[in-house]
């Protein structure tokens, strides 16, 4: 049956509809409503659920409404003033020392001529590592009766010199049970953790800077130091800017590390404003007053979003062509705000701020007097031939003290899973199992429900990252290839929900997902992974899909083919490596979240691992054996599959995480 010609109305209707609400609206709409549905039932409404419980207190069986009493409140708790303290220095040390050694390892591996790919992927191990794994390898190894540290401190004889220094109060140290020292150790366990995300970013803009401009300040006679202030620092400014602001919201509302490893103890020491929010909301059967905590520091994120937004979103200042610049304003305003935070931070914490400068002025000249030894040497290679590898040498000694901090904590949690019970209690055959044993295994699976675990991960992961990439490819494409009123309003609002922590949403979260009666079930976890992460793997795609001629879907429709076919057959497999990548990132991210499994499941069965793992803990009975050998069944998948997947993963940050 052939189709009638469309009436005279229809005809008048199509063209306006155009005009009104753009050339591909239909299509584009249809593209992005399943995100728009996901992130409206699951982010936005939650969010303002949790505007609306922020002012309400619960009064027996009742909820009744209590206008500002919940912040008032705040305002005056001291437990909830020191956790943001804590939230700030946490924060700040962190920031500075990851911008500073992640910049370091990037310019290290720059100029890495040999071994530069597996230098790299030993480097990227932190963060590879599923959280979990991270918070009980460190925790063992601060153990002050049968962690490593204190007694590597002790063969090297330094015990009494960090006493001398005022690092440590006595020796041997309580590293996590020392208030003083609590807030270091997990501060030093954040920065290894986000040292990767760091290196590999800059290490992507290191690349894409003009080689010319260094030869023309050769030339010119500049040294390493004035190469770098002038040539290297203003390239990289914006991978700076972004990965920096990245990162500060992550680490500023972070839960998972901290909690893993203290629960915000000793006392109050590292007890972070989600934690607040958490305990008062879930444990004290308060959410009105945890929505309150985590709407206070909204003013916190929505600065960070807007700046990142502003270089982010098209037509940000990157992207002007017009010559128009703002930059001295713009570098005084830079040097006030970070003035104004170091002041804060000092008030906070003094001492801490004096130790964490000598440290970081330690580091600077240590870096510098490597960068002035390879120049030096270099040019002596260049004279003489045969001695031609003589200038890599300062890199390679600073590439083995990086590879040391990174591999030392990796080295201990691998050989504490070979160990017998009577090894790690008794601290014998520290640094090798004497004898080597797979009992800690074998007692994981039969003593605890490790498997139940396992596939439990496996099943939320997988469901996760398909519905993810699914939803996150057509949105995508839409957003960046089609034309229809409302997307760049749309693109924008995938930014923003992006920046949503999980921890401001998890109350009403819970509560909507009670009333669907899924609570304790996979499927609380399947319902919300996938929305988290589809605003990073949204944004992720568009820088990808921004990249091809737009001539090959109009080709293949030209031909016949519908839009989605064009799609389908045309566009996707251009940007399979962007898809295998986005996959890897929602693979990890279900198999490493710990705040919302740990909300919404407690029964011991249908944990997922991370909140496994930390049910083994009871009390002050830790089985390191069984968590050692844990954590490597646990890496063992992700290590895989960013094994196999790293190259696509490292030009993914560059072209779709940072200049998308």
């Amino acid at each position: 049956m052939v189709d009638s010609p469309p009436s005279l109305a229809q005809a008048s209707t199509r063209p306006r509809a155009r005009r009104l609400l753009g050339r591909d609206w239909r299509e584009g709409y249809v593209f992005i409503a399943p995100m728009l549905v996901l992130l409206a039932a699951l982010i936005a409404f939650p969010f303002g659920d949790a505007i609306r419980l922020s002012f309400t207190a619960r009064h027996g069986p009742d909820t009744v409404f209590t206008g500002l009493a919940n912040y008032r409140l705040l305002l005056t708790d001291p437990f909830f003033l020191d956790s943001l303290k804590n939230t700030v220095v946490f924060t700040v040390f962190s920031e500075v020392f990851k911008v500073s050694i992640g910049l370091m390892a990037a310019l290290m591996l720059h100029h890495l001529r040999r071994w530069k790919g597996i230098a790299t992927g030993l480097v990227l191990l932190p963060w590879v590592i599923p959280t979990v794994v991270t918070a009980v390898t460190w925790r063992s190894f601060f153990d002050p009766l049968f962690g490593g540290l204190n007694d590597i401190i002790t063969t090297l004889h330094l015990g009494p010199l960090l006493v001398s220094l005022h690092v440590v109060q006595s020796w041997p140290a309580a590293w996590l049970a020392d208030a003083q020292l609590a807030m270091p150790a997990v501060v030093l366990v954040n920065v290894w953790k986000g040292i990767p995300f760091f290196t590999i970013n800059f290490l992507a803009g290191l690349k894409a800077l003009d080689s010319q401009q260094y030869e023309a300040a050769a030339v010119d006679g500049a040294g390493v130091l004035r190469r770098f202030s002038n040539v290297t620092l203003p390239g990289l400014r914006y991978v700076i800017m972004v990965t920096t602001l990245l990162s500060t919201m992550w680490t500023f509302n972070n839960f998972d590390t901290v909690w893993l490893m203290t629960q915000g103890g000793p006392g109050n020491a590292t007890a972070l404003y989600t934690m607040y929010s958490y305990q008062t909301a879930i444990q004290q059967l308060q959410p009105g007053l945890g929505s309150a905590a985590a709407m206070l520091v909204l003013p916190v994120s929505a600065v960070l979003i807007f700046l990142l937004a502003r270089h982010l979103m098209p037509g940000s200042p990157r992207t002007r062509t017009d010559g128009q610049r703002s930059g001295r304003g713009a570098r005084t305003a830079l040097w006030i705000i970070i003035a104004l935070v170091v002041l804060g931070v000092a008030w906070i914490d003094l001492d801490m701020v004096v130790k964490g400068a000598v440290l970081l002025a330690v580091l600077i000249v240590l870096a510098l007097l490597l960068g002035w030894a390879n120049e030096q040497l270099s040019v002596f290679a260049r004279v003489r031939a045969r001695w031609h590898s003589l200038g890599r040498v300062p890199i390679w000694i600073g590439m083995a003290l990086l590879l040391l901090f990174v591999l030392i904590p990796v080295f201990w949690v691998v050989v504490n899973a070979f160990k017998t019970d009577n090894q790690l209690t008794r601290g014998v055959s520290m640094l090798w199992p004497q004898p080597f044993t797979l009992g800690q295994f074998g007692q994981l699976f039969q003593q605890t429900p490790f498997g139940d675990w396992f596939r439990n991960t496996v099943v939320v992961a997988m469901v996760s990252t398909v519905v993810g990439v699914v939803v996150a490819a057509i949105a995508a494409y839409a957003l960046s290839r089609m034309q229809f009123r409302g997307g760049r309003t749309i693109t924008g609002t995938v930014l923003l929900t992006y920046m949503m922590p999980a921890a401001m949403l998890f109350i009403p979260l819970y509560a909507i997902l009670s009333a669907l009666h899924v609570i304790n079930s996979l499927w609380a976890l399947m319902i919300s992974y996938p929305t988290f992460t589809l605003p990073f793997a949204c944004w992720y795609l568009m820088g990808y899909y921004r990249g091809l001629p737009t001539e090959l879907e109009e080709a293949a429709m030209t031909d016949g083919a519908t839009r989605l076919q064009a799609f389908r057959l045309v566009i996707l497999p251009m940007v399979k490596p962007a898809l295998l990548a986005v996959g890897l990132f929602t693979l990890t991210n279900a198999w490493n979240e710990f705040l919302l499994a740990f909300v919404f499941i407690t029964n011991n069965n249908l944990m997922t691992l991370p909140v496994g793992m930390q049910s083994m803990i009871v009390g002050d009975v830790v089985p390191w054996g069984q968590l050692s050998a844990a954590s490597i069944v646990t890496s063992v998948p992700v290590l895989i599959a960013y094994g196999y997947a790293q190259r696509f993963l490292v030009e993914g940050l560059s072209v779709g995480a940072v200049k998308g």
